[in-house]
């Protein structure tokens, strides 16, 4: 589901990560709006219906389906899930799109499985009945996260989606690669990574060395770069976007 967060201009889409929700962004919409007409997104899956089949290509032509009234060429900001969506939607309609920003995400996971991991969240003790529950048990950086994701009942505070649907999302990326979508882009991209990532050593360096693709790697950070140090991404993001506008200006 699309969400018109506001503000005027190019278009920026924001796509999160898996578990997650449009909301994980909403720290850092108020600012993007100085660059851009604001959108966020919720994934199929994720607080409502998941796609027939659980593959990115089914997941990228849900996301087209709710972009048909954007009409201008998108940035899109995708953070893990999210990147990989925000790739893959821009190699199927390059028109779509004229600049990436790719959060803590890479081409090639194959090997891994997340059999482990999903028996671990099932163990999660829901509900959890407070807000404060929630921080306790994630930490305050994955706390957030949650919270801004998880739905709240008369109860407590509950997945939004099954944790069978969000195990096979991430499985696919253990059976396939994603390089040929990745290589296949022609726009500009920025790539951030945090200095403790959840991807396999060295592939986002190696993305980077597609021509017009910026790297950055975020100490201090992890997985949640954008949550975990705000005010690095920011100062990231906003140098490629201010740059990207600059240089699309003198294309005009």
């Amino acid at each position: 589901m699309l969400h018109d967060e506001g503000g005027t201009g190019r278009p920026i889409l924001l796509l999160h990560g898996l578990m997650g929700s449009a909301r994980t962004w909403r720290r850092h919409v108020p600012w993007l709006r100085e660059h851009g007409h604001v959108y966020t997104f919720d994934a199929a899956g994720h607080g409502r219906p998941a796609p027939g089949e659980l593959t990115t290509e089914a997941f990228v032509t849900d996301l087209s389906a709710h972009l048909t009234g954007i009409t201008e060429p998108l940035v899109v900001i995708g953070h893990s899930m999210g990147a990989l969506h925000a790739w893959c939607f821009a190699a199927a309609h390059p028109e779509r799109v004229n600049a990436l920003v790719l959060e803590d995400m890479a081409p090639d996971f194959r090997g891994r499985t997340a059999a482990n991991w999903a028996a671990m969240i099932a163990q999660w003790p829901q509900p959890f009945p407070t807000e404060d529950a929630v921080s306790d048990f994630f930490g305050p950086v994955a706390g957030r996260y949650f919270l801004d994701s998880f739905v709240r009942r008369d109860d407590g505070w509950y997945l939004h989606g099954d944790v069978e649907t969000f195990r096979d999302i991430s499985e696919e990326w253990g059976s396939r690669h994603f390089w040929d979508e990745w290589n296949s882009i022609r726009v500009p991209a920025l790539l951030l990574e945090g200095e403790f990532t959840i991807t396999p050593e060295g592939q986002m360096r190696r993305m980077a060395t597609r021509p017009g693709t910026e790297y950055v790697l975020v100490e201090g950070a992890g997985h949640l770069v954008h949550d975990d140090r705000p005010d690095e991404f920011r100062a990231a993001v906003e140098h490629f976007l201010t740059t990207n506008e600059l240089s699309a200006s003198r294309l005009q």
